[in-house]
């Protein structure tokens, strides 16, 4: 069986957890109310990664969201015997290595749809208005009548009826 450095879960007071001074990510509050939101919605399921002495490595702004939640104490993992160099390394590749990843956007629209069906808050996915709204975009449009089929050879210019994009015919 492997032995994993991090291999326990355990509950810390957020006073004795002490910020990594050289994080370079940063967290708006914005992005903390989300995180807050999200705890408040599926509770904690990530926990906070520390070293021996009780300094965060991982999980910086989910220790401020617990703050504004009130809460007393986190859930922590202990990087036992990494060295100062693996811990600097883990602080940037934690924050950087899911940037890496992409989304399937049909999967992710068509879950998206599902969830505002069965009247899922979608805000709490951390997607501001906008994304949601070009990633929930469904130009369906029906068929043009006789009519309309043959004005399209006249018009310089069409405008999308759901959207407002204007195009050329």
């Amino acid at each position: 069986m492997t032995t994993w450095p991090a291999d326990r879960i355990e509950h810390r007071p957020i006073a004795k957890l002490v910020p990594y001074a050289n994080n370079a990510r940063k967290h708006s509050d914005a992005q903390i109310e989300q995180i807050k939101a999200a705890i408040e919605t599926f509770g904690w399921t990530i926990p906070v990664l520390i070293d021996d002495t009780g300094m965060i490595i991982a999980g910086h702004a989910r220790v401020m969201a617990a703050t504004r939640l009130g809460l007393d104490e986190v859930p922590v993992m202990i990087a036992t015997g990494w060295t100062e160099e693996m811990i600097r390394a883990y602080v940037i590749a934690d924050n950087q290595l899911a940037l890496g990843a992409t989304w399937d956007e049909t999967l992710l629209a068509d879950e998206l749809h599902a969830l505002k069906a069965e009247g899922f808050a979608l805000e709490l996915l951390g997607f501001d208005a906008p994304t949601l709204e070009s990633l929930m975009f469904d130009p369906t449009f029906g068929a043009a009548g006789e009519d309309e089929q043959g004005q399209l050879d006249e018009k310089k210019q069409c405008i999308c009826p759901a959207c407002g994009h204007a195009f050329a015919p």
